[in-house]
């Protein structure tokens, strides 16, 4: 609440507007492409899997807010406004497990996810390398209400 004087005591009004970049309710979807590493000889060590980036979509005002220094923004043409959403933002680490913990501590649960199996299609092993029919998609959706 703002008092005469303009300054900020307890929650302020604008945390339940739905446009403003304090908000407290909303979505963050969290996506990885990953494969699974690869042994000797080829063998598949499926107990592994590798990731390149950790892909983060959402309000941007609540990605700042739960991720901080580890949100890397600098695939986002349209940096400034925190009441907008994007779909470019990525951690600046691979470790899937710390992301949850973040979303966990912010208060968010999970509502969805969904995931791409491997594509390891009959007749393309000449134009594929091993370790790309082992590539999957994973996805995320997190919700604070």
């Amino acid at each position: 609440m703002i008092d005469e004087q303009g300054s900020r005591g307890g929650i302020a009004n604008s945390i339940d507007d739905p446009y403003s970049g304090g908000c407290r309710n909303g979505y963050i979807t969290v996506g990885y492409r990953g494969t699974f590493a690869f042994g000797r000889d080829g063998l598949a060590d499926v107990q592994f899997r590798k990731l390149n980036r950790v892909l983060v979509c959402g309000r941007v005002g609540l990605c700042r807010e739960v991720f901080k220094d580890t949100l890397n923004e600098s695939r986002d043409p349209d940096r400034g406004q925190a009441d907008r959403y994007t779909s470019r933002y990525f951690l600046k680490h691979t470790f899937l497990e710390q992301c949850f913990d973040l979303l966990q501590r912010a208060g968010f649960r999970i509502a969805s996810s969904c995931a791409s199996g491997v594509s390891n299609v009959p007749g393309s092993a000449e134009s594929e390398s091993e370790e790309s029919r082992w590539n999957h998609y994973n996805e995320f959706v997190f919700v604070r209400d």
